[in-house]
């Protein structure tokens, strides 16, 4: 018997219909698909984050026999910077589609893409250690207020929902607008954040092991500062997630 659409796939196949669009990604025009802004073909090339890759902080090794006589070698950036998270993990490769989804996510405002986005998060989700909470990396006041959304946080809550376990927002704060990581060199990228965040409520994450989601990790910083701001605050380890990774 034949799969009957639901009724927001007919809705969107009429909207196609009405104004066709192109795929974000190779521009063929979009007459019915379940992910907004990018055809199933280009949605079906994602590419998860290759291995090896350093088992703190999750960025992929040059050689693909780094770890096959030492499984627990960190990389050369945390072995001479150890972060202040336990342990991070990132899904995909932050390359085309997901590259082009991310940006209409985040920067044009196309929030119907977070509900794909934090599915993808949770059906590539790692074998994760016992967690308390989970924190989304927050945004300065000033720039949620000019985005009205803080992606992060749009992708944290679905996963606290299929995890079953509480999502605190606003606990950490950012107390200073900064530059996007981004647009920043790497040494750049290590100063920009310090200590840009601090805890509205130390007692409310007292020894508790804390999960902390991001969208994109670039050098780590952001979660490397988010994670040293929490334990100075008194919480349990810190693990990092997010759902791209520059490589």
């Amino acid at each position: 018997m034949p799969k009957v659409p639901a009724w927001q796939d007919v809705v969107q196949a009429l909207i196609h219909l009405v104004f066709p669009s192109g795929c974000a990604s190779c521009q063929t025009p979009l007459w019915q698909t379940s992910i907004p802004f990018f055809c199933q073909s280009c949605w079906g090339k994602l590419s998860l984050l290759p291995e090896p890759y350093c088992p703190q902080c999750g960025r992929p090794f040059a050689s693909p026999v780094a770890l096959t006589h030492s499984p627990t070698h960190a990389c050369g950036a945390c072995r001479e910077h150890p972060p202040a998270f336990s342990k991070a993990w990132s899904v995909f490769a932050y390359q085309t589609p997901l590259k082009e989804a991310l940006a209409l996510f985040k920067y044009r405002g196309k929030v119907t893409l977070a509900h794909p986005l934090a599915r993808l998060l949770i059906q590539h989700l790692p074998s994760l250690p016992p967690v308390d909470v989970i924190m989304p990396v927050p945004l300065h006041a000033q720039r949620l207020r000019e985005r009205e959304f803080n992606q992060s946080a749009l992708l944290a809550n679905p996963l606290s929902q299929h995890l079953g376990l509480p999502l605190i927002l606003g606990g950490l704060i950012r107390t200073r607008p900064t530059v996007p990581q981004t647009s920043l060199t790497r040494k750049e990228r290590l100063t920009n954040l310090r200590g840009a965040f601090s805890v509205s409520q130390p007692v409310a994450i007292q020894g508790k092991a804390i999960l902390v989601i991001d969208d994109v990790m670039t050098t780590g910083t952001t979660l490397h500062e988010c994670a040293h701001t929490l334990r100075q605050a008194g919480s349990g380890p810190v693990y990092g997630l997010t759902l791209a990774r520059m490589v």
